[in-house]
């Protein structure tokens, strides 16, 4: 049951994704423009994309997973670095997790390396995201100059050995050093390593999107009914309904200052208390959801084991793996794969806007309370990449409803 409602609500996404965005005139300008991707990042988006929800899947049908957040450019940058140290099958098989075995080496690395440089770029897009990724190598193991290079120049990757002898402070070695990266909000990436023989891949990450322009917290009339802080944010959104398969996709049409979309998808088991016009039935309608106010989510992901799923099977093997390019030797494995995220979500409102608030849907909004499971997506909507894809099963924060 829970394998089919996932996979309806991709479906769900499919079917919505392209309408979700609600159009501002262009007198809207946005704080900043990001340079326009070439074609090989372009490709390498869409690629990534598709990775990550093949990896969200897997990791969705985990009985031992509960809140998901990944980035798809840094998932696709890991492969990009396995490729890159790696040789024969094991360079192959990181290339077709990515879904690019017709792209050359140099157009992979090229790419990805733009598309993480541009999703990147917080004064073009006017968000905060603090990115770090470092590989650790065994004590006895030097990496190859030309891997330290080429690996810097394309996904800004530090290396640095590590000497799991004393484990303890080994592990606050990691920690402290994402903890930094990240201005301390994440603290911790792992409590434990199972392997320690082989290099460790960690990827740490601060996201929180800036608030564009002034304005009021709120952009909508109404008592507060409870001792809640500010918490809504609302506006025009696209809905996708699907009575058969019970889910619902939100997207936030709105935050053109922001450069951003917001899609959230509420999956539900019972029925829906209101008719529909049919399956597939797509509406505009006004939407309000109420999140907690800066909460900060984090999450402490290890993927090699779901990579190795998606057919990255050579690379974690120790009696197989092929990181001569790494080493200069057949003497390296990729042991784990950390991507660590801390989240914030900052639910601010946009500054009133007659073109949003006077429309006839948002006379009488719907309601979403962030209060129990729900998927989200954020988009880029310069480049129409993903950021970010995540789901939250015990979200943090306050249970608290101001309706609006």
């Amino acid at each position: 049951m829970r394998s089919l409602l996932l996979i309806s609500t991709f479906c769900l996404l499919a079917r919505t994704l392209a309408a979700a965005e609600v159009k501002k005139p262009a007198a809207a300008a946005a704080p900043g423009t990001a340079e326009k991707l070439s074609p090989k990042a372009a490709t390498l988006a869409e690629r990534s994309a598709g990775l990550a929800f093949s990896l969200y899947q897997a990791m969705a049908k985990d009985q031992a997973v509960e809140n998901i957040l990944l980035s798809p450019v840094v998932v696709a940058s890991s492969l990009g670095l396995v490729s890159l140290g790696g040789k024969a099958a094991t360079a192959s098989q990181a290339k077709a997790v990515l879904s690019a075995e017709q792209l050359r080496d140099e157009e992979v690395h090229a790419g990805l390396g733009e598309l993480l440089r541009s999703l990147s770029n917080s004064t073009a897009r006017n968000v905060t995201w603090k990115l770090g990724s470092r590989l650790y190598g065994p004590s006895s193991v030097s990496f190859a100059e030309d891997f330290v290079r080429s690996s810097k120049q394309h996904y800004n990757c530090e290396h640095s050995k590590i000497n799991f002898r004393d484990k303890r402070s080994a592990l606050q070695s990691i920690n402290e050093w994402a903890a930094q990266t990240t201005d301390g909000k994440l603290p911790e990436v792992t409590k434990d390593v199972e392997r320690t023989d082989g290099a460790l891949l960690v990827n740490a990450m601060f996201f929180k999107r800036e608030r564009g322009g002034a304005g009021p917290r709120r952009g909508w009339a109404g008592p507060l009914l409870t001792g809640a802080p500010p918490l809504a944010l609302q506006g025009l959104h696209v809905v996708g309904h699907d009575d058969d398969e019970a889910g619902e996709l939100v997207g936030q049409g709105h935050l053109h200052h922001l450069q951003l979309l917001l899609l959230v998808i509420i999956v539900v088991v019972e029925a829906w208390e209101e008719s529909r016009e049919g399956a597939g039935h797509t509406v505009r309608r006004g939407r309000a959801r109420s999140l907690a106010h800066r909460g900060l989510t984090c999450t402490h992901l290890v993927l090699q084991k779901h990579l190795a799923g998606l057919g990255l099977t050579e690379a974690i093997d120790k009696n197989k793996a092929d990181l001569s390019r790494m080493s200069g030797k057949k003497d390296l494995y990729l042991a784990s794969v950390f991507h660590a995220t801390a989240f914030e979500w900052d639910t601010d409102g946009n500054p009133f806007d007659q073109d949003i608030y006077g429309r006839e849907e948002l006379r009488s909004p719907k309601l979403f309370y962030a209060d129990h499971p729900f998927i989200f997506l954020v988009r880029d909507t310069q480049s129409g990449s993903l950021l970010f894809i995540g789901r939250l099963v015990r979200p943090k924060g306050d249970k608290m409803r101001d309706e609006l």
